[in-house]
């Protein structure tokens, strides 16, 4: 993961925030102050959010700029403009109060019917296609109070072994930017906590009608206008390697950063594309599409479900983590409780 003027910003936060001779002097509230004025952009409306009196909150705004020895906001005739060091502390104090909001909430009783929380989960974009919509439905009847963000993650390939990919997510969890990711391994470091959700494995796809549906195998898959899902525009991926291995090679005419947006562009031409197989279940009757197994063998990959150990111990995590595994993995129990609920429903 590249480092970025974000990481540096928060380390001058936090050396602020953990010194000693400067601690006395810092109240959380300043921060939540500083958070609410930079999104008003006007002192007034941001004392009418915080329940407090404009003079209050310059009065707050002052201690700020004593302690982060800079004016921050500058007066205007519609308001108030940050300055470009205001701008710099921004994300790293809305973080800080972010996780401060989720340590109180931790600490709290759990209670999924009454909570009013968000979770952040972090899933590669086919993948959370796939999850996504069982789990809202889980918790629109469960646990209605609780929102979810979800946060694309990227492989980070660049010379690295399949093992180290994901180092960015790993990273990710351990800063708590993400509660969650469901990623496609099958070991984590001792730190973290997994569980399964699925296997993988990745399929053909074509508008129906298609001749490739009529016709498959790996020479006429070969001489077919492929599109190909990647964020950066790169043509090649692992279709490409498994063929460079027989000496062979495919023509990609498209790339798109979505499978969503691949589907929609194969349902529209003779285009086909590889893409997961449990992705193709769910959508294929609305873009109208058919699959063929993949003409190359490769061993499915293991779809998991992880997070921290020390993020376990949030009971809300926890819970959330379970709920994903029941959803995304039913049991059979599970399965025909759902069905029945749904033909219950149908009926009424």
């Amino acid at each position: 993961m590249t480092d970025t003027g974000h990481g540096v910003n928060q380390r001058y936060i936090f050396t602020i925030m953990l010194n000693s001779a400067q601690l006395s002097r810092v109240d959380l509230n300043l921060l939540v102050l500083f958070d609410v004025v930079l999104t008003e952009r006007h002192v007034a409306r941001a004392a009418e959010r915080l329940n407090l009196t404009p003079s209050a909150v310059s009065h707050g705004l002052g201690r700020l700029r004593r302690l982060l020895n800079d004016p921050l906001f500058l007066r205007r005739p519609k308001g108030v403009v940050p300055t470009a060091r205001a701008l710099e502390l921004a994300e790293p104090i809305h973080d800080m109060l972010a996780r401060a909001d989720r340590i109180v909430a931790s600490a709290s009783p759990f209670d999924p019917a009454t909570t009013r929380r968000r979770f952040t989960i972090g899933a590669p974009d086919g993948v959370s296609l796939v999850i996504l919509g069982p789990l809202l439905d889980l918790l629109k009847r469960a646990a209605p109070g609780i929102d979810i963000s979800l946060r694309l993650l990227m492989p980070e390939f660049r010379g690295r072994a399949d093992a180290q990919v994901w180092q960015s997510a790993f990273a990710d969890l351990d800063a708590r930017a993400v509660d969650l990711a469901v990623l496609p391994i099958s070991e984590v470091p001792p730190r973290f906590v997994m569980r399964k959700l699925y296997d993988e494995n990745f399929v053909v796809v074509m508008r129906k009608r298609h001749p490739y549906a009529r016709n498959p195998g790996l020479d006429e898959f070969c001489r077919m206008r492929h599109v190909l899902v990647s964020f950066i525009g790169d043509p090649h991926g692992f279709v490409d390697l498994l063929l460079a291995k027989r000496g062979l090679s495919r023509r990609v005419v498209l790339t798109v950063p979505s499978f969503m947006m691949a589907l929609s562009q194969v349902a529209e031409s003779d285009l086909v594309a590889a893409v997961p197989r449990q992705l193709v279940k769910r959508y294929a009757a609305r873009f109208d599409l058919v699959a063929a197994e993949l003409p190359m063998l490769r061993p499915p990959d293991p779809l998991n479900v992880v997070a921290t150990n020390a993020a376990m111990m949030d009971h809300g995590v926890a819970w959330l983590l379970e709920r994903l595994v029941e959803c995304v993995a039913p049991s059979p129990e599970y399965r025909d409780r759902r069905r029945g609920s749904r033909k219950i429903s149908a009926k009424t």
